[in-house]
């Protein structure tokens, strides 16, 4: 069973719309409503992929319930620390030039009574998981070195997976994990660099290497990802397809990399089980994750070569 670790659940509102302008009235062309979280997509991707598992995380009173619709859908068991107010809403719009303006909300506080609360159920459950998956943005009220209180209480023979940036992705660094998923954008973040090219993705990739991660997956969008352990490096190139939806892409290569690494699997496969993820979410229009019919179509068809 793998363990996903929710800090930060959100509801996205992707609205469609022919014009924005300040101050005026626009009608809605389309509204999708998504419930969704990075942890609570990994879990969907894996539950598709036949993998066993459970997620945890804070929850809010007012319009929490919504997100357990969704996980009975998938057949994914939960057990959240609920706490007051409402999960927050991201707001997203879309114009006729294809331009995006997003309005992102903030959660509500989570007291310290609250976060010790969800280290318990870790610390509870993990000893029984092959692997422990945490992202998230942090609350009002929580500092970054969370990520390194929850990885504290998960067991050394249990894998490690974290997807995060800045300082909570170097407190769990700190901690050593088995495997991070950073874009461009959280590892320029993290780092404090500029990455231009292809060969300087990579340098930064090895540098979080050297930090504590045994492997850096990192995504480099349309054009696939890179894996290394800081000394062997490897490519992969996504397939060339239509994209409807870029909505969870990074969620669904975190799953089915996981799924490689508690398989036992080397750094090539843990690529390729991800860039296939990855390329199957994309071409799915209005939803968060990807079917596992299409994964496996793609999986078999791309190729890996060492860097």
């Amino acid at each position: 069973m793998i363990l996903t670790v929710s800090l930060s659940p959100c509801i996205d509102v992707n609205i469609e719309v022919d014009s924005l302008s300040v101050g005026m009235t626009h009608p809605i062309i389309s509204k999708r409503i998504f419930y969704t979280g990075k942890s609570i997509n990994v879990s969907i991707g894996l539950a598709r992929l036949g993998v066993q598992t459970f997620v945890t995380g804070f929850m809010y009173e007012d319009n929490g319930r919504l997100f357990e619709q969704e996980l009975h859908r998938e057949g994914i068991n939960y057990k959240f620390v609920w706490s007051q107010g409402r999960v927050r809403e991201n707001y997203k719009f879309v114009d006729h030039k294809s331009m995006l303006t997003e309005f992102n909300d903030i959660s509500p506080e989570i007291t310290p009574a609250k976060q010790d609360d969800l280290i318990r159920i870790v610390e509870e459950f993990a000893p029984n998981c092959e692997a422990v998956f945490i992202a998230g943005s942090l609350a009002k009220g929580m500092t970054p070195d969370f990520y390194k209180r929850l990885l504290d209480a998960v067991p050394a023979r249990v894998k490690r997976v974290v997807d995060s940036e800045g300082e909570r992705l170097r407190y769990a660094l700190s901690c050593g994990v088995d495997l991070i998923k950073p874009n461009i954008d959280e590892l320029q973040n993290t780092l404090g660099i500029r990455v231009k090219n292809r060969a300087q993705a990579l340098e930064g990739a090895k540098q979080l290497a050297a930090m504590g991660a045994k492997r850096v997956l990192l995504s480099l969008g349309k054009e696939g990802a890179i894996i290394t352990d800081g000394e062997k490096s490897y490519y992969c190139k996504s397939n060339n397809v239509a994209m409807n939806s870029t909505a969870g892409a990074g969620d669904a290569m975190v799953a089915a990399a996981m799924r490689a690494l508690v398989r036992g699997a080397g750094s090539e496969e843990i690529l390729r089980s991800g860039v296939a993820a990855g390329t199957a979410a994309v071409i799915m229009p209005d939803v968060i994750s990807f079917q596992g019919e299409k994964y496996e179509e793609i999986f078999s068809s791309l190729f890996v070569k060492e860097i």
